[in-house]
């Protein structure tokens, strides 16, 4: 069938969960065995995510094809259970680059090249391509920002003069509001946000309402007169105790029905084996079973105060938790709390610990104290791209008795650089897309380590995002003194991963919280969290 669209905005204010709408519609779609690949469009001049600060914008979600995109690609991926590609990101830097180089070479001579016909011709013609070169059978657009916004503006122009000649479905998800004192959902801003969208030749399909309760029938019976929308149209979003309940709430409102009603499309039966298996993973997640250990995990980082930093971190735990039968627990630890506090103060009483990626020298000793004390009292830690960096260092300072032994990141004057940019990386004066990114295969090399018992095979690949590596001079040191070299590239220059021989201690230049799915999680957080389990 002819390529359909369905587009997802969202009013009233930011945050309200947009991404988790497009995937549980996505998730939808794959259950009834249709082919279906997301577009995110961002409004911001960047050409991606790749120079913005985790505190600003979240996680910086990285794809196998070294693309840097938002945080939503991540839950994308895990509600599909497959991997995107940068095609999908769409950008106002990459747009108004594209303009701008088709104007240099002339495509435009003799006009004023302007937002509209130019710009927004230019994002249908990139819509009408993917749909060609991908074949599926929807596409689901969302488009970051708020209506209203200026950077977004544009784009939606385009899509509604792309509904004019194309098959389109637009959904609003929109916010009620419940003041305590007056006791009831208020549907003014939705109405006010509805008839700015009706103001710019819109008039959405389908009102997702978003709230700390369920929709009531009032609010529901005043949103349908307002909007014309039958109440049927107006469908409830409430806070969840997981985000993998959404595809399932929808179905039970009879979304899936509507929505094809809306496209004419019939004959297709959801395939209830696949919406049982997903269900049954959601289930494992949010309720758990009889059998389940709690396990109290540290994640000790320096973005703490926006969790939205370490989204697929969290996510990856939760996934590898559901599958060993372990309800984790995750205690949030600022770094630099520890460079001033005990370890055994803040750390006591954990099951395990583990230490994310990140960038720049704030809060390095607190980690690396962290480290220190997992490795100490043989509690289970978990590195990741800098949790493998700074586990280096610390047992060259405290094992092999390198005195300041540091990353020149932190320390370019340190006489033990255990840690080293990489050799591609020197001289380079752009940030953008140039740091050592995207699926690379590495090569376990010990039979008898946890890496190989973990993913069992020898050769795996997953993502990486890092200006700095293992320094390859010191790595008879290491070895000598215990530390175990268990994977490297697969041509053996750069390790990859490494391990404490004395309890379970494994740490990743890579970030494989990047590709675990609620159905696959990553056998690396897999082992960590059967590790944590172990240790009661």
């Amino acid at each position: 069938m002819q390529t359909k669209f369905i587009v997802v905005l969202g009013s009233v204010m930011s945050g309200l969960g947009k991404g988790v709408v497009t995937s549980s519609i996505l998730k939808i779609l794959t259950l009834y065995n249709y082919k279906v690949l997301p577009i995110k469009f961002d409004g911001y001049l960047n050409y991606d995510c790749g120079t913005m600060n985790p505190y600003r914008h979240g996680e910086v979600f990285v794809l196998d094809d070294k693309s840097e995109v938002d945080m939503d690609f991540g839950t994308y991926e895990r509600f599909l259970n497959s991997s995107l590609t940068k095609d999908s990101s769409i950008t106002g830097g990459k747009l108004f680059n594209g303009i701008i180089e088709k104007e240099r070479v002339g495509e435009y001579l003799g006009e004023d090249v302007q937002i509209v016909p130019h710009l927004t011709g230019f994002i249908q013609q990139k819509l009408l391509d993917f749909a060609k070169k991908t074949r599926v059978d929807f596409v689901v657009i969302e488009v970051g920002g708020t209506v209203g916004d200026l950077e977004n503006g544009y784009f939606i122009e385009a899509l509604r003069e792309f509904s004019l000649t194309n098959d389109v479905v637009f959904i609003d998800v929109t916010y009620l509001p419940k003041i305590a004192v007056v006791g009831e959902q208020k549907t003014k801003p939705a109405q006010f946000a509805f008839r700015t969208l009706m103001s710019v030749g819109i008039r959405p399909d389908f009102l997702v309402c978003r709230g700390a309760e369920s929709l009531s029938d009032n609010a529901r019976k005043k949103l349908s007169v307002q909007t014309s929308l039958p109440k049927e149209y107006i469908l409830d979003d409430p806070d969840m105790t997981s985000a993998y309940l959404l595809p399932d709430y929808l179905l039970k409102q009879g979304f899936d029905k509507l929505l094809f009603s809306k496209f004419g499309v019939t004959g297709r039966k959801i395939d209830s084996k696949n919406l049982d298996k997903w269900n049954k993973s959601v289930n494992n997640i949010v309720s758990g079973n009889e059998k389940m250990k709690r396990a109290r995990i540290a994640i000790v980082g320096k973005y703490i105060d926006l969790k939205d930093s370490y989204v697929s971190v969290r996510e990856a735990i939760l996934h590898a938790g559901a599958m060993s039968s372990v309800e984790p627990e995750i205690i949030w630890i600022e770094s630099e709390t520890l460079e001033n506090r005990p370890a055994s103060e803040v750390l006591g009483g954990m099951d395990g610990i583990l230490v994310p990626g990140g960038f720049g020298k704030r809060g390095i000793e607190g980690m690396i104290k962290a480290i220190q004390y997992a490795r100490e009292n043989r509690i289970p830690y978990l590195g990741l791209c800098l949790g493998m960096q700074l586990m280096s260092i610390e047992f060259a300072r405290n094992v092999c008795g390198l005195r300041g032994a540091n990353s020149t990141e932190f320390n370019p004057k340190t006489k033990y650089n255990v840690i080293d940019i990489l050799p591609s990386q020197i001289g380079l004066d752009k940030k953008g897309a140039t740091m050592r990114l995207g699926a690379w295969d590495m090569s376990i090399n010990k039979k008898n380590s946890i890496a190989f018992s973990a993913y069992g095979k020898r050769v795996v690949s997953e993502r990486h995002r890092h200006r700095y590596e293992f320094n390859n001079k010191f790595r008879n040191m290491f070895e000598k003194n215990g530390l175990v070299v268990s994977a490297t590239t697969k041509d053996g220059k750069l390790v990859e991963i490494i391990e404490w021989t004395d309890g379970f201690g494994v740490a990743t230049q890579a970030h494989p919280e990047l590709k675990s799915r609620i159905e696959s999680p990553a056998p690396l957080f897999s082992a960590f969290i059967t590790a944590c389990k172990n240790r009661q």
